[in-house]
């Protein structure tokens, strides 16, 4: 539950009434003027049309400078922001030959492999000399070589299952994986939060989807009950098999998953588990082994375990996790593995240099120091935004923490503020988030440094007096009065 103070919630509500008001009104000449000019589609619909098409063109494309930047460099604590300019009101952009040197808060780079790293880049130099930047085929024609074999065996090991399968981009594995293991018949029941590729690959499976309350376990039994007790619509068969879906640590929110709880209710039950661990694996326990670790669960009471690299180990790809039997069946059925390119090797050999510093196994305590940093780097980060009077999304030790903008305006105004005095953050509004939930998202790494931080925060800090985003009183008045707020789900 986010809930906004009733004035904020009303002048969000304003903004965008006046902003669509007077899009509709410049649509109305617009299609006279499209009418007078005679320029029709010979008897075709438009292609774009709907809200998306309305949203995108009123409110996206006038601040989509704030978007999209492009970057000259490794995406470390900092790198090169290209700069750009418009002169059409934002319709277009240019590139410049100037670049802005500035502190890194949007990346995933959780462990800070995405840089060069003393291990890892070698290794990856090599494998790219010996195998090529790609395999050019599917892994089962001639596209899987020993990196690959050793790649699944070593995240096995990692995130403690028996047998795993890898892939070549982290959005197919929700979305390819799903329709493979859920089909006609069969249930879903999802996270009111989950990611977008879980969403596609829920609905792409043919099964019926049920929703629950992000993060609440109880509603989540609720759902269970009486979908086991009523069965398939219309038939009331039972259902064939019945999948509960969550996310480690949610990417828009910030927030640990309550898995101990979600899975003493599936066992109860008897459903079966899926975790994707996209933003947890790498990034947070004691050894990097993901919530998991952190909240002392059994990765055996785990059916389905879903990650991907990259996050904290600086590569690309996905993996699912499970029993060999699932992986067996995986790789003879799944589209992703039958049809899709196979990961690149050197991307692979960083996955595996990565997963080798974090275990100490390249002969140094490297990885436990970047998982200690990490940490004291989110919860200090965190802490600090808090007493200042942001209101911060998340849970402590997750490394994602969103700073709450809600009003469209202050959107590009946090952006740009914070860009001209070399910040760089990412902004997160609708279609990524309900449209009156807009965001700001940090993303703290182990390699930003105290003086990065402090930084960043004294940065944040005066823009956020600036476009009037500090929602709540700064520290001591820590407890937040929510009795008079709108609240969403």
């Amino acid at each position: 539950m986010i809930a906004i103070p009733y004035l904020t919630a009303l002048t969000t509500y304003f903004s965008y009434g006046l902003l669509f008001a007077f899009g509709q009104f410049r649509d109305f000449f617009r299609k006279i003027f499209d009418w007078c000019s005679s320029n029709n589609l010979q008897g075709y619909p438009p292609i774009c049309l709907g809200l998306e098409d309305f949203y995108i063109r009123r409110l996206y494309l006038r601040i989509q400078d704030c978007f999209g930047r492009p970057i000259a460099s490794a995406p470390d604590a900092w790198f090169d922001v290209v700069e750009r300019f418009s002169n059409d009101s934002n319709k277009t952009l240019k590139r410049t030959d100037k670049l802005s040197r500035c502190l890194n808060l949007g990346s995933y780079n959780y462990l800070g492999f995405a840089a060069a790293d003393e291990y890892c880049t070698p290794r990856v130099v090599e494998t790219l000399k010996k195998y090529s930047p790609s395999t050019c085929s599917t892994r089962v024609d001639g596209g899987t070589t020993d990196l690959h074999n050793e790649l699944e065996q070593c995240v096995a090991n990692f995130v403690r299952k028996p047998a795993a399968i890898v892939f070549g981009m982290g959005y197919v594995t929700n979305s390819a994986i799903l329709p493979v293991l859920m089909g006609k018949g069969s249930l879903i029941i999802s996270d009111s939060l989950n990611h977008n590729s879980i969403v596609n690959g829920a609905r792409g499976s043919g099964a019926t989807i049920r929703v629950f309350q992000h993060n609440m376990p109880s509603h989540l039994e609720e759902v269970l009950r009486e979908q086991i007790a009523e069965g398939q619509p219309r038939t009331h068969r039972p259902w064939k098999k019945i999948m509960v879906i969550v996310e480690g640590i949610y990417s828009m929110e910030g927030e640990l998953c309550k898995l101990p709880e979600i899975i003493a209710i599936c066992k109860k039950y008897k459903v079966y588990t899926y975790l994707d661990e996209a933003h947890s694996i790498g990034a947070v326990g004691k050894t990097g082994r993901g919530v998991c670790e952190l909240l002392g669960v059994d990765t055996a009471d785990v059916d389905i375990m879903m990650g991907t690299f990259t996050k904290s180990f600086g590569s690309c790809g996905g993996y699912i996790a499970g029993s060999k039997d699932l992986v067996q069946y995986l790789k003879h059925a799944c589209p992703a593995h039958l049809y899709a390119t196979s990961i690149s090797p050197p991307a692979a050999q960083q996955i595996i240099s990565s997963i080798k510093v974090i275990l100490g196994e390249d002969g140094s305590n490297r990885g436990a120091q970047k998982l200690a940093q990490i940490r004291e780097n989110s919860n200090f980060f965190r802490s600090e935004l808090q007493k200042m009077g942001f209101e911060v999304l998340g849970d402590n030790d997750s490394p994602v923490m969103p700073i709450m903008l809600y009003n469209p305006a202050k959107i590009p105004a946090f952006s740009r503020e914070c860009l001209k005095q070399n910040v760089a953050v990412v902004t997160v509004a609708f279609p990524a988030t309900p449209l009156l939930l807009a965001r700001a998202r940090i993303c703290i790494s182990a390699s930003h440094s105290k003086e990065d931080l402090i930084k960043a925060l004294q940065v944040i800090s005066r823009v956020g007096d600036l476009v009037g985003i500090k929602y709540f009183p700064a520290e001591p008045t820590k407890q937040h009065d929510t009795s008079k707020a709108v609240k969403f789900d």
